[in-house]
Order: C-alpha cells, then structure tokens, then sequence
C-alpha cells in the first residue's frame, strides 16, 4: 500500500528551539529568539502551506498546554482548500453522542476533511486537571466503549437509535442528523497491554511514536496479531520529527545546534517531569535518549535528542534528504502506511520536507496516487512565498505585508 504523508499544527507555538516550542511552553510573539504565538495567522500559514505542499493532512494536537483542536481545525479548514485535519481530543473529557455530533458537523462543514485521533490520555495532571481521576487500565477501557457509542450514533440515521449499556456509558437513543460522509478514519496510539486490543477492535490507524524500526516491527506484529483474532486489518502509522537537508552534514549539523542550546539543568527539570508519564509510550521514549546529550543516534538517521525536553514524539529523522527517503522507505517496507511528521521550526521544516523529500518519495512511487502535487509554492529573493488565498493572492499579515518566511531553497540553501 502507499504512505500518505501528513504534517503537524503547532497550536502551542512554534521556534527555533526544541525547548519550549510545543508541550506547555508559553509562546512569545515580541523576539525574533522567542517562541511565535498560535494566533490563527501564524497557524494559518503554517495549514496553507501544508496545502500547497502537497501533504495529506496536518495533525491538530489536544491538551491543556495548547489551542483546542476542534477550533482549532474549525477556523482553519475554511482557510485551505483540500488539507485534511487529523483531529486529537480525549475520550471521557466529552460525551460521546455529542462527539459524534460535533464530528459529523465539522465533516459536512469541510466537505469531508476530517480524521479523528483518538488521546486516551496517559499523563496523570493533565487528566487530573479536567477532573478525570480514572485509572490508565481503565481510560482504555471506557475508551473502547467511547468508540462504539460513537460508531452506533454515526450508524443511527440509517440503522435506527443506538442503545448502549456499558460500565462507562448508558445511552438511549443515541443518533445524529445525519450521518458523516465519509465517516472519519479514526487514529489511535497506545503502547501499554491495556492499549493494544483498544486498537486491534476499534480504530482503522493504529499510531506509534518514533521507535527504532526492530521495535516498530514487533509492536505491528503484536497489533496485527490481536487484530487478526477480532477479524480486522488496520493500518498503521508513525510519529516522528525531520531535519531534512541538502546534506547530511548540514543537517547533522543542526541536530548539534539543537543541543548545544541545551543546558544540563534543562535537560535534568524536563526529565524530571516526563518521568511522571504513566505512558508506556513515553517511558519507551525517555528510553531511547537515557537522559544524556551522548550516543542520540539509535538508528540508521533516528535521532532521540527530542525527547530530552520534550514529551511524546521524541525522535527526528535526520539527513539528507535522500537518506530521510530511504528511512522513511524502511519503515514502509515493516507496514507503515500513513506518517506524521514536524520540526523546528515547524513552518521552515515543511518547506525543507515538502519541497525535496515528498518529491523523491514521488518519484520513487511510494506515494499514494491521489496525494496532492505542491503547488502555490515560489521562490522570491531568498524567501519563499506562500500564495495560500483561493484565489491565488499571497498570504497577507495584519500590516497588509506579503507573508514570507526564510525558508532556503535550492537555489540559496548554501548561503542561508
């Protein structure tokens, strides 16, 4: 099967820097060295882009530390033309019946450009800030039933009021208006036993974050095979960041930039923290990278040092890009279908990606058929211009100015 490429919404801010940027940090607008804030502006760029880039979708992150996805997507969906929006929130923060309204809605209102990615939720505060006091075995459990009421209320218009009794939801009637067309594939990731039957019955993309390609290859093993006894087939995807270059000196290179702004009592203070995870995942993460800035590189162009400071995907693809390719080629080859990447910043990072490793992957037939050609995109003196309206003007700021960002190109990646 081919992949399809999406990239990420960073609704937490975006920089330069891999601290701070997502996950909690407040994001400062005033400094060139600071974070740039979430206003709709800066995203809509960053979902425009996107756009004409030719990725599938971008992915809408959930949490108390960022933007709500829903409204996220909402604002922006009407700023774009054919993007997809992987939509993250939580089971057990909102009422099925009422997701499955909200979703059918938000389905019709953008002509079918909706995907869902389904956050059981595996940090205890963040949980515990929206008073869910549920236990982590057993927020998969009502996660399981959160995902059948939804199913049943989607199905209601054609199969009739969906009644449901279970140890979490007892429903009566459940329906919509009408049904979503096309029902949302839903997205969902869990590294815990608990997780791991929640995928083989439930969702249609099972997610896992950036594990060297032997680990990817046994967790898929592990899926399929609990899918195989439900009488399911899923696919299944990859989270992962990308320092994509002309070369893989360049990009190695920034790599060590990323870690030569780290100081060790950053580093010992975001540890700390993620080490409160109940996250299987995130503990395989923290893993990979051991706490120390020595010995990053776990794979063939896999580098941990995200995960340093930052929670949840903690792995870059780094190199060429060429070699980015070839990775990108070698987690295929194991079953991943659907990948979801980002970088730092965000919005440069989509145009190093978009603009030379979807191209190789084109040309070497990996992609799906139907993936968007990058279109829009033009170099003007250095800079990259987005022409992003629906009727081909270049994205204006709130001053009326042209927006560009410094995004080498081909042509002036070696002076930048």
């Amino acid at each position: 099967m081919p992949i399809t490429v999406h990239w990420f919404l960073t609704t937490s801010g975006d920089g330069r820097s891999v601290v701070g940027a997502y996950h909690g940090a407040k994001a400062q607008a005033a400094s060139p060295a600071g974070l740039r804030a979430p206003d709709i502006d800066y995203l809509a760029l960053q979902a425009q882009a996107a756009d004409r880039l030719g990725f599938t979708g971008v992915l809408t992150p959930t949490g108390t530390w960022c933007e709500d996805a829903w409204l996220t997507t909402a604002a922006l969906a009407r700023q774009t033309q054919r993007l997809k929006f992987l939509v993250a929130f939580r089971p057990g923060l909102i009422n099925p019946t009422l997701a499955a309204q909200m979703t059918a809605t938000l389905q019709r209102q953008t002509g079918g450009r909706v995907l869902l990615n389904v956050v059981t939720g595996g940090e205890p505060a963040e949980q515990a800030r929206c008073g869910d006091t549920l236990p982590k075995d057993r927020r998969y459990a009502r996660t399981a039933e959160f995902l059948q009421v939804v199913k049943g209320a989607w199905t209601a218009p054609e199969a009739g009021p969906f009644d449901f009794d279970g140890e979490f939801y007892q429903v009566r009637g459940a329906t919509v208006s009408a049904a979503p067309d096309p029902v949302p594939d839903l997205y969902f990731g869990g590294s815990s036993d608990a997780a791991l039957p929640v995928a083989a019955e439930h969702v249609d993309v099972y997610l896992t974050w950036g594990e060297p390609p032997a680990q990817v290859a046994q967790k898929i093993a592990r899926v399929r095979e609990l899918a195989d006894r439900a009488g399911r087939s899923l696919r299944f995807g990859i989270r992962l960041h990308t320092i994509s270059r002309d070369s893989s000196h360049e990009a190695w290179g920034e790599a060590q930039r990323f870690l030569d702004a780290l100081d060790p009592a950053t580093v010992q203070r975001a540890q700390a923290a993620l080490r409160t995870s109940e996250s299987e995942g995130q503990r395989r993460m923290l893993a990979l990278n051991r706490g120390s800035t020595d010995d990053l590189v776990v794979a063939p162009n896999l580098w941990a040092g995200v995960g340093l400071v930052r929670g949840g995907a903690g792995t870059a693809l780094v190199g060429s890009h060429e070699e980015v390719a070839d990775r990108i080629a070698e987690y295929h080859d194991l079953g991943i279908d659907e990948f979801i990447f980002s970088g730092y910043p965000n919005l440069e990072e989509s145009f190093w990606f978009g603009e030379n490793v979807v191209p190789i992957l084109r040309s070497r037939g990996l992609l799906r058929t139907d993936a968007p050609e990058a279109d829009g995109v033009r170099p003007v003196g250095g800079r990259v211009v987005v022409s992003t309206s629906p009727f081909g003007h270049d994205v204006a700021t709130p001053a009326g100015a042209a927006a560009a960002v410094d995004v080498p190109t081909a042509a002036t990646a070696a002076v930048s």
